[in-house]
């Protein structure tokens, strides 16, 4: 079951399809090309794999194949993929999506930075979300939402402006409703890079502190920069307009106004804050192991 289920999630987008086949690949399972491949975004992928059909996703979307499927009983923080083949349901992958190590300090130096509401919204179940948001700090949760609900919550959020984080095809449309969207770009879809603000390009989530220092920081080069142009032309216009300066020289003198505000608008590419409290440790090799079910890791 496994090994046809990782075979299917070869052509899926979604993160957790990566750690099925990380745990296929632990036990030295050989996955096959598959065909007639088809992704449902929020809810799984189907393909032809050795001949037979498979379905791997949520409840629902195995529900449509065999209307009898049952539901998979998981533990606070794991989340259950149920898999198809041939029409009728094998069994459920388990997989537990551990928090990063550095979120707790992201949310908590994003409230230092002056959010004033940091909330949780996902497709996962309750438990889980909770769970999740529980490790990170954070107290505002939405748990089992369609792609149009996450819209629908963003758009009616009184806090603005309003930042989005995602990094999956879902995503895509709620990175493009925010106000800024950023997409973890190093492991999520092109779909979500495409329609977001910023993308980082590496799989940290404390970068996202960073980007928000980066726009901060510009912005404010920015209108300082403006600024120092507005006031030193208005000053030489005082003086022109009293005679003191030739019309020659005000025009030179305009261009050392131009370049003193691009070269204080060059401040703009000094580094963001350091902050040591985000580093991410050294990833350690994710390993599955066996008791009495298989439970999956996923980073």
């Amino acid at each position: 079951m496994l090994r046809l289920a990782a075979s299917a999630e070869q052509f899926s987008s979604h993160v957790l399809a990566d750690g099925v086949m990380r745990a296929a690949h632990a036990r030295e399972l050989s996955l096959s090309e598959g065909s007639e491949a088809q992704e449902r975004a929020t809810d799984g992928v189907t393909a032809v794999v050795d001949g037979r059909s498979v379905v791997v996703g949520k409840l629902r979307l195995v529900r449509e194949t065999d209307p009898t499927a049952y539901p998979c009983p998981v533990r606070s923080g794991e989340t259950s993929v149920a898999v198809a083949v041939d029409g009728l349901l094998a069994g459920h992958l388990v997989l537990v999506d551990p928090l990063r190590p550095n979120a707790a300090a992201t949310v908590r130096v994003l409230r230092e930075l002056g959010m004033q509401e940091v909330a949780l919204l996902t497709g996962d179940n309750v438990a889980t979300a909770w769970s999740m948001a529980d490790e990170a700090g954070i107290g505002s949760v939405h748990a089992e939402l369609l792609p149009e609900d996450k819209v629908r919550l963003v758009a009616g959020m009184s806090h603005r402006p309003v930042v989005m984080v995602g990094d999956g095809v879902n995503d895509a449309p709620v990175l493009a409703a925010a106000d800024v969207g950023i997409a973890m770009g190093a492991r999520g879809s092109t779909a979500a890079s495409e329609a977001a603000d910023v993308v980082i390009t590496r799989d940290d989530i404390g970068k996202v502190v960073q980007a928000v220092d980066i726009g901060r920081q510009t912005y404010r080069v920015a209108l300082t920069a403006i600024w120092i142009g507005v006031w030193l032309s208005l000053g030489l216009m005082v003086v022109a307009a009293f005679g003191h300066v030739p019309a020659v020289a005000g025009a030179l003198t305009q261009e050392l106004v131009d370049l003193a505000a691009i070269l204080y608008a060059l401040l703009a590419l000094r580094p963001g804050r350091e902050h040591p409290e985000l580093l991410e440790p050294a990833p350690v090799p994710a390993r599955a192991d066996r008791a009495d079910r298989d439970v999956l890791e996923s980073s």
